[in-house]
């Protein structure tokens, strides 16, 4: 971890609806390599020594609050608070801050909460790290995440003055022509100063094109008051871009798909076509073990040291002993055990069984583990 010293908190935005997913499934939870894609955002975040983690949910609510429970992976100390309706990024974060009492807001002047959205699964803990250490080396009290795009259609533009500091934030819709000719565009991910930020966004007014409260006004609250606004651009754009629809959310998998292969091929495991290998970011691999091209790992899947899968093979919520050789078969939450053969063209249903040692023939189904009788 780094950073010592005063606290820091965080404030992820998760209450939107996500109309251009066309989905019942709320925004925050639409899966990535087998997790949800607001996780991918609180992992950024824990490298960070955070006191406290809040969650600002509104669309499915219930539903974002028991996942998010059940799968904090990093340990996060998570709160949640509910934006009812939604009235723009800066009353979404006003009302993550009723999750602090007074005295917390008050006591720690130089307590820090960074802000970011609940849409960024590509987003790396490095970066944030860097931008939270940058804020406090620059004795900052808001430093904006930026990036330089070729086309910054769509988003906010960041407008600096003759001295290159950071003056404001203008929303693409409201941007006049030289506005519009910008390349550097707000990445609406933040670290401000946190005694600062709730007297900033009290004096938020929605007179704008959308009539919502910008959580960017800040930025030129700040800097009219004489704040110090500072900027760091990203190093990779893409990183920071939000995933809106099915398209970009198909995108992002295959960035996050692409980071999980590499990590598993520098930790000893063989992929003969790794873009034609799909691996879950929840599955665990032993060492030695060689995945052919079309294998599909999905959900709580377990592979034992040097096994061999393959080619066409599909395995979900699996566990397989060290040694076995699995190839053109599908599999749900069946076992199979150290040093077996299952395939060609099996299908093990779930709650199947392979013993150790143990050959399926071609074109094998194995049953379904039977439920006990009682009475």
């Amino acid at each position: 971890m780094a950073h010592g010293g005063p606290g820091i908190s965080a404030v992820v935005l998760a209450a939107g609806r996500g109309t251009r997913m066309r989905s019942a499934r709320p925004k925050p939870l639409h899966l990535l390599c087998g997790r949800t894609m607001v996780q991918y955002v609180l992992d950024s975040l824990g490298r960070l020594p955070l006191t406290r983690a809040v969650v600002v949910v509104g669309h499915g609510a219930e539903q974002v609050r028991k996942r998010l429970s059940e799968d904090n992976t990093v340990d996060l100390p998570l709160d949640f608070v509910d934006q009812v309706k939604q009235k723009g990024t800066g009353d979404a974060v006003a009302v993550g801050l009723t999750a602090f009492t007074e005295e917390e807001l008050d006591s720690d002047l130089d307590a820090d909460v960074v802000v970011l959205p609940g849409d960024t699964p590509l987003l790396r803990h490095e970066t944030i790290t860097e931008l939270v250490t940058r804020h406090r080396a620059e004795r900052a009290d808001c430093t904006v995440l930026t990036a330089r795009l070729d086309d910054a259609s769509g988003y906010g533009r960041v407008v600096r003055n003759k001295d290159g500091d950071v003056e404001r934030i203008v929303e693409h819709r409201d941007a006049s022509a030289d506005e519009l000719a910008i390349d550097e565009i707000n990445t609406s991910i933040y670290c401000f100063k946190r005694t600062l930020l709730g007297p900033a966004l009290r004096q938020l007014s929605p007179q704008n094109s959308q009539g919502e409260y910008y959580l960017t006004d800040v930025v030129s609250l700040l800097h009219s008051a004489g704040y110090r606004v500072r900027s760091m651009v990203a190093d990779d754009p893409a990183e920071t871009h939000g995933v809106n629809d099915r398209n970009q959310l198909a995108g992002a998998e295959a960035v996050l798909r692409a980071r999980t292969n590499a990590e598993w091929m520098a930790s000893g495991v063989t992929m003969l076509d790794p873009d034609r290998t799909y691996v879950d970011a929840t599955v665990v691999l032993g060492e030695d073990v060689t995945l052919f091209p079309g294998t599909i790992l999905q959900g709580d899947t377990r592979v034992g040291a040097g096994c061999e899968i393959g080619p066409d093979t599909r395995l979900v919520d699996c566990r397989v002993g060290a040694g076995a050789v699995i190839e053109k078969a599908m599999a749900r939450d069946a076992e199979i055990g150290e040093g077996s053969r299952v395939g060609p063209f099996a299908v093990l249903q779930p709650g199947a069984q392979v013993g150790s040692n143990e050959a399926t023939g071609p074109f094998y189904t194995a049953p379904a583990a039977r439920e006990s009788v009682e009475g």
